[in-house]
């Protein structure tokens, strides 16, 4: 009986020290666990501004790497643009060297181009004075008038070259054709007023305005000669010619280098 009863008793404390044990643990879990929710809201909160964080920085990754592809876009627009500028400045400074060298080479040039000028001049005022004197007296002008040009600064040197190739036309001219002018021929000491006319360089006939007398000019002894009567009629008719004064036709005339020929 006593055995028994200790043993309730035993048990009996047992359970209140459970009891008391049971009420402190579940008094000591209480605030852990709002501990634990609360740091759980806390990281909760923490991984969303975390994520927050990993959005934006990807968006600004996205913005870097747009801009980025911009940036290499035009970089490569910008060296194609400047490869072709320098393609330009290239040819333009190719374009520069050679007017460089044809600018230093007109100096050269000119440098024999002057002499040649006057040879040109001296050669055709030795032809003028060898000539048959068709316009003599203006032909012996133009090649002053061409000397008097060498010595002025104000004409340039392409000027000058024109204007003698144009005096050497006009001499190539004066063999072509049936020409006719007026002038004053001396002969036997007189001063006629005659017709000039001439065929070309084969033949220099003149002959008085009263159409009476003529004569034919013969370049081996450079002087005038009487022609034949007989020509009278066919140099006036040539005459008219040149003139436009009638229609063309055969006439006969004297030409020394026919004579000469033979």
């Amino acid at each position: 009986m006593t055995t028994v009863i200790k043993r309730s008793k035993i048990a009996a404390a047992v359970v209140g020290v459970m009891a008391l044990t049971g009420v402190g643990l579940a008094s000591a879990s209480n605030p852990t666990l709002s501990q634990l929710q609360a740091e759980q809201t806390q990281t909760n909160r923490a991984q969303v501004a975390s994520q927050e964080r990993i959005d934006s920085l990807f968006e600004q990754s996205r913005e870097l790497l747009g801009e980025y592809r911009a940036v290499v876009a035009e970089f490569e627009a910008l060296k194609l643009y400047n490869d072709h500028v320098q393609a330009l400045v290239d040819d333009q400074n190719a374009t520069l060297a050679s007017l460089q060298r044809q600018i230093d080479g007109i100096e050269e040039t000119r440098q024999g181009v002057v002499p040649l000028m006057y040879k040109m001049i001296d050669s055709l005022d030795e032809f003028v004075q060898l000539d048959i004197p068709i316009h003599r007296e203006q032909r012996e002008r133009r090649v002053e008038r061409l000397r008097d040009l060498m010595t002025r600064s104000n004409v340039t040197d392409s000027e000058k070259f024109r204007q003698i190739v144009e005096a050497y036309q006009i001499e190539m001219d004066y063999g072509v054709g049936l020409i006719a002018y007026q002038g004053t021929l001396s002969y036997g000491g007189q001063d006629i007023a005659v017709d000039y006319f001439h065929l070309g360089r084969v033949a220099f006939l003149a002959q008085s305005l009263d159409m009476r007398n003529a004569w034919l000019w013969d370049n081996t002894a450079r002087e005038w000669t009487r022609v034949d009567d007989s020509f009278l009629s066919p140099l006036t008719q040539a005459i008219r010619m040149s003139r436009r004064q009638t229609a063309y036709d055969v006439v006969r005339l004297p030409i020394f280098a026919a004579e000469n020929a033979e």
